[in-house]
């Protein structure tokens, strides 16, 4: 195999011999804080914003486009996120990260200071250029610094920042809109961005160096930011700017599809694909990437309309509801959790998530077929062990695939994965929407006025077709998980600082 190689840029030489030390578990702890605190800073945008966004359509006079807000940071941020993987395999992980702080601390500060619609649109497309790295990249060198069996103890980590986050942003941003500036909620950004920095820029320089001779498939990229792009915007304007049968949301679509077989066809036959095909092909990748893609879609869809459940059909009001919520919310913290330590304790690491998977399935069906007819308390009982399942993909898909490539390959898999789950969270919420714009137009009523009370049965019907779409999308996630390769997780030592680490060793 001969000599470890630490690589700069593009060139290799020889590792030092102080580069072969392993890194202390107090170096590895503040690498980890550091990496939570950058995916903090993701975490919290996704969720600080909406609760805000009345009041600043109000302020800038321009609610009619207020939705680009939203919809600005997902076309970004979900279509450079491979691009930061390929970049983190070709220069390293510390660069890229920093640039990813720092463009996203840089797109906050212009959507603070933003003083039309206009401006703020396009200060949160910057931001989410920064956004599109941060979690990806933080996955990444999670799994450069441990090895798989101990990357699971962490993801219980992981899983409190995003429920932290999605406790916190609604609350922040409800409070800064309503008592001081809806301005703080990008202002914050900026402290939490410059500690992420602090943090992260001496430490990652002890990180393990796996870059190999790559280039950057430039077509590819250019292909698959116009074609992810194209998809989103189709799905975001779909039911809700446009009819979905609209000459601008057809034409969309196909120019989402034609340019998605351009990228397909350029990955076949580039020297260097953008996305590596052996990755792509690997067994472990792509049902893994496929069952978090279905199960987190889900989610995402359930964490949107569920409010709307709450308040239109049981009677809840919104504050009543955001609280109601919490265990949908938080019971994907206890599935994490169980997931991460059956990786620790069993050779086969799949059983306790198909069989919370399966509870998860049984539920989800006992809320479609039953709805408003249960009593309350049982159907956040519910909706805890709904998400408890969905909480044990979650970790398990991103060891898994980590587990199934090689060093130099983890960046752009990571963020392969991270890049389908967005797609697959935008499309299942985009059918969801149209369930329940559907039914809405079915009863002559528009979603606000169901919402109300208007008609609570006639929604309670239209919820039941909700809550079996989430059961197929469960079934989906579950029929992928058990196809999934159970492959030994890795022993790998923790990362060398400025050499490659070793070989994997099974279990």
């Amino acid at each position: 195999m001969g000599r470890p190689i630490a690589v700069t840029g593009l060139s290799a030489q020889p590792a030092p011999a102080a580069a072969r030390e392993r890194l202390s578990p107090l170096e590895i702890r503040a690498i980890v804080f550091g990496l939570m605190t950058a995916m903090l800073l993701a975490a919290l945008d996704q969720t600080i914003v909406a609760t805000a966004m009345p009041t600043i359509g109000l302020d800038l006079g321009d609610a009619a486009n207020l939705p680009w807000i939203v919809t600005a940071y997902l076309l970004a941020s979900t279509a450079v996120t491979p691009l930061y993987g390929k970049l983190s395999d070709i220069h390293g992980r510390r660069i890229m990260l920093l640039i990813a702080i720092a463009t996203f601390v840089l797109g906050s500060l212009a959507c603070a200071v933003a003083p039309t619609m206009v401006t703020l649109a396009l200060a949160r497309g910057l931001q989410g250029i920064g956004g599109g790295g941060l979690i990806a990249l933080s996955q990444t060198i999670l799994a450069d610094i441990m090895p798989p069996k101990e990357r699971a103890r962490y993801q219980v980590v992981i899983a409190g920042v995003f429920v932290a986050a999605s406790v916190a942003g609604p609350l922040l941003g409800g409070f800064f809109a309503q008592h001081l500036h809806w301005s703080l909620i990008f202002w914050i950004n900026l402290p939490i961005g410059f500690l992420a920095f602090a943090l992260t820029n001496a430490k990652l320089k002890l990180l393990p160096r796996n870059e190999r001779r790559h280039t950057l498939d430039y077509p590819g990229a250019i292909l698959l930011i116009l074609s992810s792009t194209t998809l989103l915007l189709a799905l975001s304007w779909g039911g809700v700017r446009y009819p979905w049968g609209s000459a601008p949301v057809l034409s969309l679509l196909a120019l989402a599809s034609v340019l998605g077989s351009l990228f397909a066809a350029r990955l076949a036959t580039a020297a260097e694909p953008l996305i590596p095909t052996e990755v792509l092909k690997d067994r472990v990748v792509y049902s893994a990437t496929l069952s978090a893609c279905f199960a987190m879609g889900t989610f995402i869809g359930l964490t949107i309309y569920v409010p709307i459940f709450l308040e239109g059909v049981i009677g809840l009001t919104a504050s009543e509801s955001g609280v109601a919520l919490v265990p949908l919310m938080v019971g994907t913290v206890t599935g994490a959790t169980l997931s991460g330590r059956s990786m620790l304790l069993f050779r086969h690491y799949k059983r306790v998530p198909l069989a919370m998977m399966s509870l998860s399935i049984v539920c989800c069906a006992v809320i479609a077929l039953e709805g408003r007819a249960l009593p309350f308390w049982l159907m956040e009982v519910l909706f805890a062990l709904l998400s408890m399942g969905i909480g044990t993909i979650l970790p398990l898909s991103t060891i898994a695939i980590q587990n199934a490539v090689e060093p130099h390959q983890l960046g752009i898999a990571t963020a392969a994965m991270n890049f389908f789950r967005s797609l697959g969270g935008a499309l299942i919420v985009a059918a969801f929407g149209t369930i329940v714009l559907g039914g809405a137009a079915g009863t002559g009523h528009d979603v606000e006025s169901l919402i109300r009370g208007a008609d609570p049965a006639q929604l309670a019907l239209t919820f039941r077709s909700v809550f079996l779409a989430a059961c197929l999308g469960l079934v989906a996630a579950f029929g992928f998980l058990a196809y999934m390769e159970e492959r030994p997780l890795g022993e790998r030592p923790a990362a060398r600082p400025g050499g490659a680490p070793v070989a994997d060793t099974p279990t």
